[in-house]
């Protein structure tokens, strides 16, 4: 009988490629681009069936850890959650998820797949790990090859060789992105989309790397043996880890090993690269528009729209993309992928802000939010989760007023612990040591008013923290 495989979820990039929406502190796998869930949780539920898969590992960094475990509570799963301490791509961090899995199993099978990815036949995906596990097993580094839906230029391609076993093929050759023409050339000729998802088993990756970069593995291997825990996170360890080297699993692996297969998939699968690719995924109206909240089409055709909380009318226009946030609107044609990139690394020089984070900053605790702000004001909407609380901390350069306009608050200022209905507010002076937490089982919600010379975070001196930033 075979074994389970374990799943690996790659979680740690930060792709700008959906800006405005995507940004650096809260990247596209944790949005919810198509329906209620974000790529994240689907990729999750996907592999969730226990009498395939175990307990899944995830690798993501410090700054996206409690949006994982926000993420994982809601749709009830649990996961060991690995910390890497720099980002080293995607080489490393597979071998420090194999190095982790064979704390479990020496001979662990293991599924590496991308957070941020679509999958829309998950029955189709799943029949592909079971038809390529005899092979991985069998110590093949197995690879999803999808079968084309189009002469797509945004991906890689593998040809397939010979028969392995079922539908499982060897790889003849793995070849880089095309122009328009060669494309249609490799679809004409049976070429498959490399998909970037791979199964092995643990010890076979890990030995094959080690063949061409002895160094970098065993720094993962012991940056892994060294891991400590923090909060329940697996915690790499710092200095072990940064003596990888940065670098793809496929410069590092997967173009230099004699191991690779493929097992050919057709499951409605895309890596979401571009808003062209969202609008590809997401239901239109008879002109080809999709919309993802308020917006009205007028003579337009095959535009995509996307708003948090303005109206988006389009007129007369075809192949647009608008993307409209609080902070940022993003006017695009719907093809160029290649420009957007081309506007973020301007964008990073100019207002390097609007591509690091939102208005709405996303904590362990809950959210807040910037409402106003002026020279000597700044005004926030705070939300704490029901049983979460802010560190002990104090400011030089302000003082806050907190007014409750939804559930319970109790307030720590100095010596003074004090409950605060809706309706309700209490002022914290400069230099007071204060805390604010959520008792109750509802939303806690508050405006902010802070005065003061100076409103950075900076400003935050923490004195004690559950999440232990202080």
């Amino acid at each position: 009988m075979n074994k389970r495989i374990i799943p690996l979820i790659m979680c740690g990039g930060a792709g700008t490629r959906l800006w405005p929406a995507s940004r650096e502190v809260h990247p596209k796998q944790f949005l919810p681009l198509f329906g209620t869930r974000s790529t994240f949780q689907d990729t999750l539920k996907r592999v969730s069936d226990a009498a395939l898969f175990e307990r899944p590992v995830i690798i993501t960094n410090n700054a996206y850890r409690f949006m994982v475990l926000e993420q994982l509570a809601e749709i009830g799963l649990e996961a060991d959650v690995l910390l890497e301490p720099m980002r080293r791509d995607s080489g490393p961090a597979i071998a420090a998820g194999a190095a982790f899995a064979q704390t479990r199993d020496k001979d662990a099978n293991v599924l590496a797949l991308a957070a941020d990815h679509v999958v829309r036949d998950t029955a189709a995906f799943v029949a592909a790990c079971r038809e390529g596990l005899a092979a991985a097993e069998a110590g093949h580094i197995v690879t999803f090859g999808v079968q084309p839906e189009r002469p797509a230029t945004e991906y890689g391609y593998i040809s397939p060789g010979d028969a392995i076993s079922g539908q499982v093929r060897s790889v003849a050759k793995f070849v880089e992105k095309p122009n328009a023409e060669t494309a249609a050339a490799y679809v004409k000729s049976g070429y498959l989309w490399n998909s970037g998802n791979f199964m092995f088993r643990a010890d076979v990756l890990l030995d094959e790397y080690r063949k061409v970069d002895t160094a970098s593995v065993e720094a993962v291997s012991d940056s892994v043996a060294r891991a400590g825990s923090d909060l329940g996170f697996v915690k790499l360890d710092n200095d072990t880890f940064a003596a990888a080297k940065s670098i793809s699993i496929d410069y590092a692996v997967m173009e230099k090993t004699s191991r690779t297969a493929v097992v050919p998939v057709a499951c409605g699968w895309s890596d979401v690269g571009s808003w062209h690719a969202v609008w590809e995924l997401s239901d239109k109206d008879g002109q080809g528009n999709a919309a993802r909240g308020a917006a009205v089409f007028e003579d337009s055709r095959n535009c995509n729209v996307t708003t948090d909380r303005a109206l988006v009318a389009l007129e007369g226009v075809d192949d647009l993309v608008v993307v409209a946030t609080q902070d940022a609107v993003l006017v695009s044609g719907q093809k160029d992928a290649n420009g957007l990139k081309r506007l973020v690394a301007k964008l990073k020089v100019v207002a390097p802000q609007v591509t690091e984070d939102h208005i709405k900053v996303h904590r362990p605790w809950g959210s807040y939010q910037s409402v106003d702000n002026g020279e000597r004001h700044q005004v926030k909407r705070i939300i704490v989760k029901p049983g979460g609380r802010l560190s002990l901390q104090k400011h030089h350069h302000r003082s806050e007023h907190w007014i409750v306009v939804r559930g319970t608050a109790q307030v720590t200022v100095n010596e003074l612990i004090k409950t605060v209905h809706e309706n309700e507010s209490i002022y914290i002076p400069i230099g007071a040591v204060h805390r604010l937490e959520n008792p109750g089982k509802i939303q806690l919600e508050l405006i902010e008013v802070q005065t003061g010379s100076y409103f950075g975070e900076d400003d935050i001196i923490r004195i004690e923290d559950d999440y232990r930033r202080s």
